[in-house]
């Protein structure tokens, strides 16, 4: 997503960046890939105040994201690129040469009309999926998984990625962003791109 600077006509606008929200998709998410998220307004199960100065708020439907991506050697295409209230990510709506579709953590510099792909031995590309032994050193990653077909569980929010400093047997060493490097088994994935 592009920044938006301003003119310094006044005080509160001097320093001011925004982004700009122009290509992201105005209509309502895919009914079949959301579901209706209760609040808690701070409230366990006896209904007495748990976590105070919450609630109201505005209604949030929670959009099903597939951090498994094990659709293999289907090429999926990036139908839009969507708003999330969830989370501080923007997502992707993908749609499968098959007709599936699903939604996807949207990489940055990632557009619409553009195709993606998971499996072995693929392109090194921005939103391609593969097993952390087909990515080579120094390839900026997200959306990683922490054991085999687990999910991607590290690097998931907005604008934060990891790096693949080497590898040790069987393992992978990656650098997160906060500088900590742990050692993932080479056969769980990862998506390129931040």
């Amino acid at each position: 997503m592009a920044l938006k600077t301003f003119k310094s006509y006044t005080k509160s606008t001097r320093g001011t960046v925004l982004v700009d929200k122009k290509a992201l998709w105005k209509g309502k998410p895919v009914k079949t890939l959301t579901f209706g998220k209760s609040s808690t307004g701070g409230r366990n199960n006896f209904g007495r105040i748990t976590s105070r100065r919450q609630g109201a708020g505005h209604k949030k439907k929670y959009r099903l994201i597939d951090f498994h991506r094990n659709k293999d050697d289907i090429v999926a295409k990036i139908e839009r690129i969507e708003y999330d209230p969830n989370r501080s990510a923007y997502v992707s709506l993908i749609k499968y040469e098959d007709g599936v579709m699903n939604y996807i953590l949207a990489p940055n510099k990632i557009n619409v009309g553009d195709e993606i792909i998971s499996g072995r031995d693929k392109e090194i590309k921005i939103g391609n999926c593969m097993q952390l032994s087909d990515i080579p050193a120094g390839t900026d990653i997200h959306n990683i998984e922490l054991s085999p077909n687990g999910g991607g569980k590290l690097v998931r929010s907005a604008g934060s990625s990891a790096q693949i400093s080497g590898t040790d047997d069987n393992y992978c060493i990656i650098k997160l962003s906060s500088g900590e490097t742990r050692k993932i088994i080479n056969t769980a994935r990862a998506t390129i791109g931040s």
